[in-house]
């Protein structure tokens, strides 16, 4: 039985991968942070099949711990400061977590079980103001955020920690993927969550910024999976997933309001402040090395998906109304 030691484990693409291993047959640790309200919403089908171990990203000490404990053959790095939007009002916590916790999970892997496999979860928000089209594994960084510098640092890093000391060390560039699990401060949560508010009678607009940026939008349930091929290889590399395909965001909002029979246009409202100060106007991966090397393929559409959002979403706001007309009740 493999060990496989994931961090991040209780979001999205660490739930999603959380399910792929446990189906493989892996005994999976799950890093787990202090807090005094855990959110276990995500794994919560699946939260007594994994092993807890505490840590901190920002506390070598601790992850040395949990490495020892859990003596892992595969490091899953899922963790990070990951809204772009809060980058900017909060630099210095996005880089100590998303860059500075980077090195210190490799330290603590280099230190308690050095042939351990690690996977860093790297980002297309790292080419930003892009200088080519499509982005592949050598085109140049230019990240345009907080979050995207921090990114760049732990892709580094990682490349480092791989060509100081022989780690078996790999960088999945992913770029934008998306699921029902998707936090809802992210755009195409917040655009299935409010067409399910407005089709249900709970709001009648919703505020949005850029709608002509464009982006390459997979589903996370593929991205995992090239995760793990990744570490199934001989020698460690870097590559992008992607879908090889760019939307814009008024795309993703025609394709949700359409699907429960509404017009964007009608109910969508622009608002300055959802503007990035630096804007990323598109982005859009070449994936060709992933799928000649790992054999890795995207299996969900975009318009799939964001329907599978729209309806998880219906679902959940009906159950909230619900909810909230037997509390009245009792």
């Amino acid at each position: 039985m493999k060990r496989a030691l994931i961090t991040g484990i209780t979001g999205q693409d660490g739930s999603y991968l959380a399910e792929l291993l446990l189906d493989k047959g892996y005994k999976v640790y799950g890093l787990r942070r202090r807090t005094s309200t855990p959110n276990f919403e995500n794994i919560a089908h699946i939260r007594n099949e994994i092993e807890w171990v505490s840590g901190d990203l920002t506390d070598l000490a601790s992850l040395i711990l949990a490495v020892r404990e859990s003596q892992p053959e595969e490091v899953y790095n899922l963790a990070a400061q990951s809204f772009v939007e809060t980058s900017w009002p909060q630099p210095l916590l996005t880089g100590q977590i998303t860059a500075l916790g980077v090195t210190n999970m490799l330290e603590a892997v280099r230190l308690a079980s050095p042939d351990a496999r690690f996977y860093q979860a790297s980002s297309s928000e790292m080419f930003g103001k892009v200088v080519e089209t499509p982005q592949k594994e050598t085109t140049p960084f230019y990240p345009r955020s907080p979050y995207g510098v921090s990114k760049v640092y732990g892709h580094w890093i990682t490349v480092n920690y791989r060509e100081s000391f022989d780690m078996f060390a790999c960088s999945g560039i992913l770029f934008n993927h998306e699921s029902p699990r998707r936090g809802i401060e992210f755009v195409t949560r917040k655009v299935t969550d409010g067409v399910a508010r407005i089709k249900l009678g709970l709001q009648s607009e919703l505020r949005m910024g850029n709608l002509d940026a464009k982006r390459d939008w997979g589903f996370a349930g593929d991205y995992v999976k090239a995760m793990w091929l990744m570490l199934q290889q001989e020698q460690p590399d870097d590559y992008v997933i992607s879908t090889n395909e760019m939307h814009t965001v008024r795309e993703l909002l025609e394709i949700a309001f359409s699907y429960v029979d509404l017009n964007y246009e009608d109910h969508v409202v622009i608002d300055p402040k959802f503007f990035r100060p630096a804007e990323v106007d598109l982005l859009l991966g070449d994936c060709t090395k992933a799928k000649s090397q790992l054999g890795w393929q995207q299996e969900v559409s975009f318009r799939d998906m964001i329907h599978m959002m729209v309806n998880a979403d219906m679902v959940r706001v009906e159950q909230e109304m619900k909810n909230k007309v037997l509390t009245s009740v009792i």
